[in-house]
């Protein structure tokens, strides 16, 4: 993940860095160890409720005052413009994942990884069980019935088997795991509003730039 450095000066003359929001957030969780804070507001109390940028900035901001960082981070400083991103983090709205939403954009910045949307992945038909011995591996078998059958003069009662099988992924898992890649992607393109609508950031930049939106149809261009 690359990091430009813009033609631009912030207050006293310091050059802003910008940075794209995947790689803001990562320097905000990862590097300056920022903390996700969601205290309830004092007249809500359902776990779901997801805070406004309005009420996120107003607890962070007067504007020409330090925000008072470091409490968190062992043995030294957080960045101010680091816990500006973790409080915008904290205010993802409800009609995005609200709190938990919020947890898994920081737990992923923190890790710097980007949501596992199994890339690659193809349902294959396989058996349910497999069984293995010293001659080697086989399929489960199960009996799904019984047959009649004529053999050397005689008829006799035979079983009808059958391998159970099942898709592996299953699609609907696949599909589960997109879903959630699309959802984090477009919390990072609120917080990413955010954080240009709050105008508080005095040495970043964040950009544009976003991770792409469904890698999967990239994937399958190639």
């Amino acid at each position: 993940m690359s990091i430009q450095v813009r033609i631009g000066r912030a207050g006293g003359g310091r050059v802003k860095r910008a940075l794209g929001v995947q790689a803001a957030l990562e320097w905000a969780f990862r590097v300056e160890k920022a903390q996700l804070e969601l205290p309830p507001p004092t007249d809500v109390t359902d776990e779901g409720f997801g805070f406004g940028l309005e009420y996120v900035l107003l607890q962070r901001a007067v504007l020409g005052c330090k925000i008072d960082g470091g409490q968190h981070k062992i043995g030294g400083y957080t960045h101010e413009d680091a816990e500006v991103i973790a409080a915008t983090v904290a205010g993802i709205p409800d009609s995005l994942g609200g709190k938990r939403m919020a947890i898994r954009v920081a737990e992923l910045a923190r890790a710097g990884l980007t949501p596992d949307w199994m890339p690659g992945a193809v349902p294959r038909c396989v058996p349910v069980e497999l069984k293995r011995n010293q001659h080697g591996e086989r399929a489960t078998t199960i009996v799904v019935g019984t047959e009649r059958v004529l053999t050397r003069g005689k008829w006799r009662t035979v079983e009808v088997l059958a391998c159970p099988v099942t898709f592996s992924p299953h699609p609907q898992q696949i599909a589960s795991a997109r879903r959630g890649y699309e959802d984090w992607w477009q919390a990072l393109g609120w917080v990413r509003e955010g954080l240009e609508a709050g105008g508080m950031l005095r040495e970043i930049e964040v950009t544009g730039a976003m991770p792409k939106a469904r890698p999967w149809d990239h994937a399958r261009r190639r």
